[in-house]
């Protein structure tokens, strides 16, 4: 059962919102913490999980700047980075808006994380599961209700 209050994925608005974290966010990395903040940002959008931004100056792991680029019709460019934690890297894992819109100015600076690509995330004390699918970068947790987008079939809506 999770801490958080329910919240509604298909009340999530569009264009998404930015918002504060009130949770300590922690992620794991081959055994080690590799991020851990209490100064997070989540966007949230009509049918993701919410996709937590922690700043980089709480980011523990080396980040090294990945091949590829993606654009967000909200957020801008995104940039990737392998991320290297313990004895261990993995492609990809991670990305962040160096130049985001105006929109969401707050996010330059923070770094998201795969949950899929991590031991673990935490948002407080409860462990999330990855957002479904391979492209969307949500964290999934048990208090969220309603439709999450990124599985097969689920694109168009």
């Amino acid at each position: 059962m999770s801490q958080l209050p329910p919240e509604n994925v298909q009340e999530y608005p569009r264009p998404p919102a930015l918002e504060s974290v009130s949770h300590t966010l922690r992620v794991i990395l081959d055994g080690e913490t590799v991020a851990e903040t209490t100064q997070a940002l989540r966007v949230l959008e009509t049918h993701h999980a919410p996709t937590y931004y922690i700043p980089r100056r709480d980011v523990l792991a080396t980040l090294v700047t990945a091949r590829g680029t993606s654009f967000c019709e909200w957020k801008g460019t995104a940039v990737y980075f392998n991320v290297q934690g313990g004895g261990k890297t993995v492609p990809r894992a991670a990305w962040s808006y160096p130049s985001p819109t105006a929109a969401f100015q707050p996010l330059a600076g923070h770094v998201s994380f795969y949950a899929s690509a991590m031991d673990a995330c935490f948002v407080g004390a409860e462990q999330v599961l990855p957002q479904p699918g391979d492209f969307y970068g949500g964290w999934v947790t048990a208090n969220l209700q309603g439709r999450i987008k990124g599985a097969p079939g689920s694109e168009g809506w």
